[in-house]
């Protein structure tokens, strides 16, 4: 099995692939160098060349991010203006925060959850998985690797998916570590009507008591959503699975992701370095962009119907 990607350096002018072993470390040198890389030419927005590896490809990967969830309207709480009352989500999504106050914590992604059961997959997340459904039939597997953690790919119907930060709609207790599905609404009754994101918002201040707790064999421990914030580790079992699918992937495409969360940023440019055509899909140029094949400017809802559209030979009648 091999091991699960963990880290990208150089030294001089050579890249080098960080891996988890075990308890340690393993390096392995990558093909490229960074001046070949910095040396990529523009990528192109020629579609029909994009379709040609399109039709061949077998493994196809796609790696999703913010961008194609805010599509939806989901809040993405980065850059200008995004920020849930006065805090940013780095404000709140780490475990120094949950310590200092769960409640104010609860509250953010009470209102997330909330958020979300008014929300609905768009095109982009439509078109993955009706491209799912239509190449299975002819034994070619597409994949999506998500940073989002709301689950709109699923409700659009992909079967394969790796959720890389966790999900909205699972808890993990903080005493027995046991993880559940959960879609009560509210999670708890103290967060009734709780998590505007208004600015002025009095915080709740919800007793530590009358929090979301678990329910797993009487446990009654204190739940915390199942997502990975800031300063966490990503799960090794979730990584390892990533890897393996990074490392028979053809094609893959990269859909509104900023490329800068790692280790997530660093898996197109290490496929483009190993010659892996690879698409980019996003309304705004990213650090990636110029090391990758393609770059499609716009919302993935108007290109990815368009670019995984069935052939002529593969529509049904």
């Amino acid at each position: 099995m091999l091991p699960a990607v963990c880290g990208l350096f150089r030294q001089s002018s050579s890249l080098f692939r960080v891996h988890t072993v075990g308890g340690g470390l393993f390096v392995a040198k990558m093909a490229g160098t960074m001046d070949s890389y910095r040396e990529r030419s523009r990528p192109s927005s020629d579609l029909a060349a994009f379709r040609d590896h399109f039709v061949k490809a077998k493994n196809i990967v796609v790696l999703s991010g913010a961008g194609i969830s805010a599509e939806s309207g989901v809040p993405t709480f980065r850059g200008a203006g995004g920020f849930w009352r006065k805090w940013q989500a780095q404000d709140l999504a780490t475990p120094q925060a949950f310590r200092a106050n769960p409640s104010l914590v609860w509250e953010f992604y009470h209102y997330r959850r909330e958020v979300m059961l008014t929300k609905s997959p768009n095109a982009g997340h439509i078109a993955i998985a009706e491209c799912e459904e239509c190449l299975a039939k002819q034994g070619r597997n597409v994949v999506v690797i998500t940073q989002n953690i709301d689950e709109l790919h699923k409700r659009a119907g992909s079967k394969k998916i790796i959720e890389l930060h966790g999900c909205l709609f699972r808890t993990r207790c903080t005493r027995c570590s046991h993880v559940e599905e959960n879609r009560k609404s509210p999670i708890a009754p103290s967060l009734a009507g709780k998590g505007a994101p208004d600015p002025d918002a009095t915080d709740a201040r919800i007793p530590i008591e009358d929090l979301p707790r678990c329910e797993h064999a009487g446990c009654g421990g204190l739940l915390r959503p199942h997502v990975v914030w800031f300063g966490e580790s990503l799960d090794p079992d979730v990584l390892t699975r990533t890897d393996q699918e990074l490392d028979k992937c053809d094609l893959c495409l990269v859909v509104g992701t900023s490329s800068v969360v790692y280790p997530a940023a660093m898996y197109a440019p290490m496929l483009a370095g190993r010659g892996i055509p690879v698409a980019e899909f996003n309304i705004e140029e990213t650090p990636a962009t110029n090391q990758l094949g393609f770059h499609f400017h716009g919302p993935s809802g108007e290109w990815l119907p368009k670019a995984l559209a069935p052939h002529d030979n593969e529509k049904t009648t």
